[in-house]
């Protein structure tokens, strides 16, 4: 663990509530930005066993896989409303996630008192180069707006808020730099949403900081952070990139 005036950061669970008092000074977090594990389910052969990864997706792959989506929603279950526990009652929920996650984040959103979806902001990958005028994406991932209060529309002369981004998984290099973590979402990715539902000197809540892109994009836009990463090799990598921000 790693407590400092910026940022704390803890190898911890995200579903066991003592996780959260490491990172904690009792200030609540006003945005809780995250990127938990996807609604992956099992890949199973024709017969029914476990198809297991080989070779490099064994190295690379720090994501467990769900029997089910019910598995999912209890997954969601113990985590999201202890998360939700550890916010100012206006703060949003954003939170990343695949098509099959989308219903039980929702679910459990609405029964932690956070009912009206304001949005999903879409991240349109760039996965190949290309030279001519029009380029297509054909792959997305989606960060779900989830608000206790039903959004209210911009006010005249405020910015309106965006939904949508086109970049590349490392188009700052910050990946192949901390790890090549497949859930590593570029700068250009996150500030959009840190600038959006967040102030300079807000305090942020990352329970699944994977290699610290969420915390490390918040503290370079001038907030602080309180993140938990479970596991002990990313959790370090983590506190030697939020050192260095």
């Amino acid at each position: 663990m790693v407590v400092g005036e910026r940022f704390a950061c803890a190898c911890a669970d995200a579903r066991d509530p003592a996780s959260y008092e490491q990172v904690s000074s009792g200030e609540p977090a006003r945005l809780l930005l995250t990127d938990p594990p996807y609604c992956l389910l099992t890949r199973r052969r024709k017969g029914g066993e476990p198809r297991e990864p080989k070779g490099r997706k064994i190295e690379r792959d720090p994501v467990g896989r769900f029997e089910s989506v019910r598995d999912y929603r209890a997954f969601t279950e113990a985590w999201l409303p202890l998360a939700v526990a550890r916010l100012v009652p206006e703060a949003p929920l954003v939170v990343w996630t695949n098509f099959l996650g989308k219903e039980p984040i929702r679910e459990v959103a609405r029964a932690s008192s956070f009912p009206h979806l304001a949005g999903e902001f879409v991240w349109a990958k760039a996965t190949t180069p290309g030279d001519g005028n029009e380029r297509l994406l054909r792959v997305y991932e989606v960060a779900m707006v989830l608000m206790r209060s039903e959004p209210s529309p911009p006010a005249l002369g405020e910015l309106a808020r965006p939904w949508s981004v086109v970049a590349g998984y490392d188009d700052d290099g910050e990946a192949a730099r901390w790890g090549s973590h497949p859930n590593h979402k570029p700068f250009g990715v996150l500030e959009p949403l840190v600038r959006t539902y967040s102030r300079p000197g807000d305090l942020v809540l990352d329970p699944f900081a994977g290699s610290g892109s969420i915390p490390a994009a918040a503290l370079r836009l001038g907030r602080r952070v309180a993140c938990l990463e479970i596991d002990p090799d990313w959790a370090e990598r983590v506190r030697r990139r939020l050192e260095s921000s």
